[in-house]
């Protein structure tokens, strides 16, 4: 048998015609409850101290005495079962304790005790005496001040085909909406990267025309690094993008929606309310409806609990608490960990940079905004370069070793010069090699020349220099052998005090044994 909850404005009621002197019955044909109900509020009264002259004006403290009194002699003995989980209530504790369904510890009460079990006694037993099943208790958080949080949530909307290139595209919302006046603005994406990310908050802070203070978002690994409760790690470039335009990060614990309760069903809204039934030819025409629909539309509703229009509340109220809206674009700056190579570079976003030879083999940190690249070794800045887009090089010559450094760089001109410091010849001989096009192509002739520098001094090579220029001769391979050919002719000076070493020569044969005069002459002759 079904019972009709009684509300307290028909027991005021009940009360108030026999406080004016009706009767039951006529009470009963008026308010259209029962007879016996009627019967147990009036008695309900009368116990209470309340008489039927006071009944017409009762206080509510008056009326909630009767009915509270009402409702206290409703339950009645209680069952066997009942009685059977309280003799077993410690076991039942424990059951529940390890966490234990309650479908489990029904079938384990039974086997315990022998008995059949009513489930619905033991389940009532538990949520009334033990408080399973209990919803946790929570509050109201108080609203923030107006201009103070922005909350921020992405979700997928669904696919749109493209109309040029006919490919399909899954679609992202990037849900921005005020916390004060729940004003929102929604960016379109085909991904959920951290340049997306960026690209949405720059067009958030032109389409609020300002910058929120705090901006709440929830754990997304675009964003953070490490998920605490209280001291959540942020990816270094959105810390940076966010010192950057002045506002603070709040990110919400994992799997804790009511972190964000503003924004966190705006994505469900900006589904229904936009996205189904609609279609777009591409991602711009896309975007340039969304923005048009978060001011004609989800702009000037009547907000559920506001009761205000939020674009009406944010104009009014919080778009002048807000911080200026940034003048220059921002290009998200790229913090990473790189290691240098061998070639003394390191690669950052597809384009090389040189740093110092003392950091080959080393892990660095290299923060790249839109303008420069900067290099740290162990906190320490080692090199700044400008930024490259990609394919690009920028490369410091003061980052090789001096010995290879005009040739890694094919700066011919150092090369010249360091041939005039070994002679004037040397000189006019390595700027005769380079006279023509492409001259770095013949910069090893160059090292070369000077190699002999080292290998035979320079005031030999710069001789060898002036007799090849004087017989026109530029070939560097000849100056060397001019060079070792002058060493083995001339002998070697002799030690002082050495006898000269006698050569006995075993099969030596007379002078006359090679004469070529018919005429021969005897010992008599003479």
């Amino acid at each position: 048998m079904a019972y009709r909850e009684v509300w307290v404005v028909e027991v005021r009621e009940v009360l108030r015609q026999w406080g004016l002197g009706y009767g039951l019955r006529r009470i009963t044909r008026a308010t259209g409850m029962d007879r016996k109900t009627v019967r147990r509020y009036v008695v309900a009264a009368e116990a209470t101290g309340l008489s039927r002259e006071q009944a017409a004006t009762a206080t509510d403290e008056q009326v909630g005495r009767v009915i509270e009194a009402v409702r206290v002699g409703s339950p009645g003995e209680r069952g066997e079962i009942w009685h059977l989980c309280e003799e077993h209530r410690t076991a039942i504790q424990g059951w529940l304790d390890q966490g234990l369904q309650l479908t489990k510890v029904h079938e384990l009460l039974q086997r315990l005790t022998g008995r059949a079990v009513v489930y619905r006694t033991l389940h009532r037993f538990a949520t009334q005496e033990m408080g399973h099943g209990r919803r946790r208790v929570t509050v109201r958080v108080a609203e923030s001040p107006p201009g103070e949080v922005l909350e921020v949530d992405f979700g997928l909307l669904g696919r749109m085909v493209d109309a040029e290139s006919g490919r399909s595209h899954r679609m992202y919302a990037l849900v921005f909406t005020a916390a004060y006046s729940r004003h929102q603005y929604v960016f379109l994406s085909h991904r959920q990267t951290l340049e997306a990310m960026v690209e949405g908050f720059e067009r958030a802070w032109t389409f609020f025309g300002g910058v929120f203070r705090v901006v709440v978002l929830e754990n997304a690994r675009t964003v953070i690094t490490h998920a605490d409760p209280c001291s959540p790690t942020l990816t270094p470039r959105f810390l940076a993008y966010s010192q950057d335009r002045g506002f603070v990060v709040d990110a919400t614990r994992v799997r804790s929606p009511q972190d964000k309760p503003h924004v966190e069903r705006m994505v469900q809204y900006v589904q229904r309310s936009f996205w189904q039934g609609e279609s777009f030819r591409s991602l711009e025409e896309a975007q340039e409806r969304a923005e048009r629909w978060c001011r004609e539309v989800a702009g000037r509703r009547v907000h559920g609990t506001t009761r205000k229009r939020p674009l009406e509340a944010f104009e009014a109220e919080e778009q002048s608490h807000l911080l200026p809206v940034p003048r220059e674009p921002h290009g998200a700056p790229l913090v990473l960990r790189v290691r240098v190579q061998r070639d003394h570079h390191v690669s950052v976003d597809r384009a090389l940079y040189s740093v110092p030879t003392a950091s080959i083999g080393e892990e660095v940190t290299v923060r790249a905004d839109r303008d420069l690249v900067r290099v740290y070794h162990r906190g320490r800045p080692i090199q700044v370069h400008p930024r490259q887009p990609a394919g690009g090089r920028s490369t410091d010559a003061g980052d090789y070793p001096e010995e290879v450094a005009a040739y890694a760089t094919r700066d011919s001109q150092a090369l010249q010069e360091k041939a005039r410091q070994a002679g004037p010849h040397v000189g006019i001989y390595a700027d005769r090699l380079l006279d023509g096009p492409l001259p770095w192509t013949r910069m090893r002739h160059i090292y070369r020349l000077l190699g002999l520098v080292e290998r035979y001094g320079a005031s030999r090579v710069d001789q060898a220099c002036a007799r090849a220029l004087a017989l026109d001769v530029l070939d560097v391979t000849r100056i060397d052998r001019m060079l070792a050919r002058a060493l083995e002719g001339r002998t070697p000076p002799e030690p002082l005090g050495a006898a000269k070493p006698v050569v006995v020569l075993r099969f030596a044969r007379p002078a006359s044994d090679f004469a070529t005069s018919r005429t021969w002459r005897t010992p008599d002759d003479t």
